[in-house]
């Protein structure tokens, strides 16, 4: 028997109860964390009743179930575990909608991102340090897109790159 990957629709009737939309939300946060906005729109796009929903959420804040600065602190956590930098994760928590000082509080808690760029450096390239600029920019480009600033590139690929001149 083959399983489509579409859901059923949520009864009208019981789309704008709260206590449904609180069991559905409640069954979402049992399996991960979300942020508020985030479950919001999870409950909505499942056919719940928006205005519901946004009363839902505030309940759940309110009783400390969901707390965007716990879900900023443990996505900074996580990420910067699996090698992100703080630029990356930034933008991904601001996509989620978590407000822009949880973000900031939650990034300055997190790892000393300057020796968590050259960990990840020296995972992917070796102990030894680029000797020439194509794999200084090379290495450079890797880090950029794993989402680590500029100073925390030019201290993981060596304290002397510079862009402007051709070793």
């Amino acid at each position: 028997m083959a399983f489509s990957g579409r859901r059923k629709s949520v009864d009208p009737k019981r789309a704008a109860d709260a206590e449904t939309v609180r069991t559905a939300a409640v069954a979402l946060l049992a399996r991960r964390d979300f942020a508020s906005n985030e479950l919001r729109e999870k409950l909505a796009s499942q056919g719940y009743d928006r205005d519901v929903t946004a009363g839902v959420v505030t309940e759940l804040i309110g009783r400390h179930v969901l707390d965007d600065g716990r879900y900023a602190e443990n996505y900074v956590a996580y990420h910067s575990k699996r090698g992100q930098g703080p630029v990356r994760i930034a933008a991904d928590l601001r996509a989620l909608g978590v407000p822009a000082e949880l973000i900031e509080g939650a990034l300055a808690a997190g790892p000393d991102w300057r020796a968590l760029a050259q960990e990840v450096r020296r995972r992917k390239f070796g102990p030894e340090p680029p000797e020439n600029w194509s794999e200084k920019a090379r290495q450079a480009r890797f880090l950029q897109y794993r989402g680590f600033s500029a100073d925390h590139i030019r201290s993981a690929v060596s304290a002397d790159f510079d862009p402007d001149s051709r070793t």
